[in-house]
């Protein structure tokens, strides 16, 4: 299991990060790997698992042996003696093949539930992924914001200077103040946004909600995208449960036709006799043993037709079910290489847009060294260069969340 749990996380690490942590910002590898040894859901399936195993131990034994005692309140009379008491023992033996049969569909049973193990662990890798981009993504808009705080703070000293020549009136100053304000408002929301993020990641991690997570400084979309294999998603665990479940059907019948078979008993009587007074023969007061065999026939029991007709349609029922997953999350797939196409496409754009807006900016500048600045137009070019970095640190985010949902599809 610790094998396979490595082999996993390396995968979805490998195609994750197409990043470098800079300074002292944690290790996604790191972090996810606190998060698999920690997680109690991890931990829940894994104790269900080791449970279902441990019922294999359960079943690999043979019916109660039977003993019993009896006294004869009236003692019957024989030709050898009276009888006392009775002793007795008796042993069922299920028919041959029935407790490995039983073995075997328990140990089905543990196979499926130890993909409960794997599918949560990919679900918690492309959670903390997912946490983790939005932490990065939260951080990376407040430092947007704090820059544009300057930005407006180094116009309104503009516009107070060309309000001393005479070259803009106060209303403009009130307007670069106005939108100081909003820019400082929208990064306090986003600081507490960040705070309620930080403890979900916390909580995926199953650690205290006040520690602090550091991230990247800046995560950039890589020249290319890695290569994906669609047909992988036949193999996803999701998908594979279903086929243990189905196996485990039909060790559930293999079993019933096993415990449709007879059972074979076998026992012994013992009969204390006592001797009879006043009598000279050779078997006076000889005590009675006998040996016993029983057969146990369901014959009229109609329990294991009904559980074969059951088994069947269940088997039917897994195999829909497992058609119906297998369409959903193809759609999923599908829709998570639009929409990191979309990203890529939206990161292309923006960055255009974003060094039109600066170059905008330069002749905004370079016209108040003439006099003719008009700060309307600052506030329009600051709002749209505002809107085209905030466009493009979600288009990273949405690229990178949308891989950890490719890597959980597919790897």
């Amino acid at each position: 299991m610790k094998q396979i749990k490595s082999h996993i996380k390396i995968v979805f690490i490998l195609c994750t990060l197409f990043f470098v942590l800079i300074g002292n910002a944690q290790q996604l590898e790191t972090l996810i790997d606190e998060a698999l040894t920690n997680n109690p859901e991890i931990q829940k399936f894994e104790l269900q698992y080791k449970r279902v195993s441990e019922k294999v131990n359960e079943l690999n034994t043979i019916p109660n042996t039977e003993f019993g005692v009896g006294y004869f309140v009236s003692e019957p009379e024989t030709r050898t003696g009276a009888q006392r008491f009775k002793v007795s023992a008796r042993q069922m033996i299920p028919w041959f093949g029935t407790i490995t049969s039983r073995e075997n569909y328990v140990s089905s049973l543990a196979d499926a539930k130890y993909e409960d193990i794997v599918i949560a662990k990919r679900k918690l890798m492309a959670l903390v992924s997912q946490s983790y981009y939005n932490l990065y993504a939260n951080k990376a808009k407040q430092e947007v914001l704090t820059e544009n705080i300057k930005l407006l703070e180094t116009y309104e000293t503009l516009a107070l200077t060309s309000v001393e020549v005479g070259k803009a009136s106060a209303v403009d100053v009130l307007r670069l103040q106005m939108r100081q304000n909003e820019t400082q408002q929208l990064k306090d929301v986003l600081q507490q946004q960040f705070l309620a993020e930080q403890t979900n990641f916390n909580n995926l991690l199953n650690r205290d909600n006040d520690i602090i997570v550091n991230v990247v400084d800046r995560l950039m979309i890589p020249s290319e995208d890695f290569e994906i294999n669609s047909e992988s998603l036949a193999l996803h665990p999701e998908l594979l449960k279903y086929d243990k479940l189905y196996q485990s059907i039909e060790k559930s019948e293999l079993l019933n036709q096993k415990e449709s078979s007879p059972m074979i008993g076998f026992g012994l009587d013992y009969i204390n006799v006592s001797e009879r007074p006043n009598v000279n023969f050779s078997d006076n007061g000889k005590d009675i043993v006998m040996s016993m065999v029983a057969l146990s026939i369901p014959i009229f029991n109609k329990k294991h037709k009904s559980q074969t007709k059951q088994n069947e349609l269940e088997q039917q029922e897994i195999i829909v079910q497992k058609r119906e997953r297998l369409n959903s999350l193809e759609i999923l797939l599908s829709k998570a290489i639009t929409e990191r196409f979309s990203a890529r496409i939206s990161y292309t754009t923006q960055t255009k847009n974003l060094k039109q807006a600066k170059d905008a900016e330069q002749i905004l500048i370079k016209s108040y060294e003439t006099g003719t600045i008009d700060f309307n137009d600052i506030l329009d070019v600051q709002e749209l260069q505002l809107k085209f970095q905030m466009n493009l640190v979600e288009a990273v985010k949405m690229y990178y969340v949308q891989t950890s949902v490719i890597n959980y599809l597919t790897n």
